[in-house]
C-alpha cells in the first residue's frame, strides 16, 4: 500500500460519510454544551483520522500502523455506542434483520461509499433514519477495518517491516 492509497479504501471512504453525517447530526440534535456532542465529533474525526495516520506511518512501522488502525476502530465503536444510546435514550428503534427497511438500508450502503450519495438525505431522514444509517455505515467501515488490518499482518509476515527490509538490503549492497 502506498502512501495516500487509504483514499480508495471503502472502509476509509465510509468514515469521511461518517464525520459529515455526525456533524450535521449532532448540530441538528444535541446542544454544544452536551458532552456527547463533544464525544461524537471526536469519535467521528477519529474513526477516519486514525486510519489516515495509521496507513502513513505504516510505511516506517508496522507496528504503529496496525496500532493506529485498531483505534480507528475503537473510536467507530464508541461511535457506534453514541448512537445507539440515541435510539434508546429517544425511545427509537434499532433496525434489525427482522425491520422493513433493514435490506434495503443494508444494499443501499453497500453500494454507496461517497459523501454525494448520502448529503442530500440528511433533510429528509427523520431521526432514527438517520441514526439506523449511521449505525449501518458503523458496521460496514469496522468490517473493512478488519479486513485491513488482515492485510497488513500478512503482508508483514510475507515481506517483513522496514528494519528486515533495510536489514536485507544491506546485507545484499555488502555483498553478504
Amino acid at each position: 500500500m502506498y502512501p495516500g492509497s487509504y483514499r480508495s479504501l471503502n472502509c476509509y471512504k465510509k468514515t469521511v460519510i461518517l464525520y459529515d453525517m455526525t456533524i450535521y447530526y449532532i448540530d441538528k440534535y444535541l446542544q454544544p454544551s452536551d458532552r456527547t456532542y463533544g464525544q461524537m465529533k471526536q469519535a467521528a474525526r477519529s474513526g477516519k483520522q486514525n486510519i489516515v495516520e495509521g496507513l502513513e506511518d505504516k510505511m516506517t512501522s508496522t507496528d504503529t500502523g496496525l496500532h493506529l488502525v485498531n483505534v480507528a476502530r475503537g473510536s467507530l465503536q464508541e461511535l457506534r455506542e453514541d448512537y445507539e444510546d440515541e435510539l434508546r435514550s429517544s425511545r427509537m428503534k434499532l433496525w434489525g434483520r427482522d425491520h422493513e427497511r433493514y435490506t434495503g438500508l443494508l444494499q443501499f450502503c453497500k453500494a454507496h461509499n461517497e459523501v454525494e450519495d448520502y448529503a442530500p438525505y440528511y433533510e429528509k431522514w427523520d431521526r432514527e433514519t438517520f441514526c439506523n444509517v449511521a449505525l449501518t455505515l458503523i458496521h460496514q467501515a469496522d468490517k473493512g477495518l478488519m479486513t485491513l488490518l488482515q492485510r497488513i499482518e500478512a503482508e508483514f509476515l510475507e515481506e517483513g517491516g522496514v528494519r528486515e527490509r533495510m536489514t536485507i538490503a544491506r546485507k545484499q549492497q555488502r555483498g553478504y
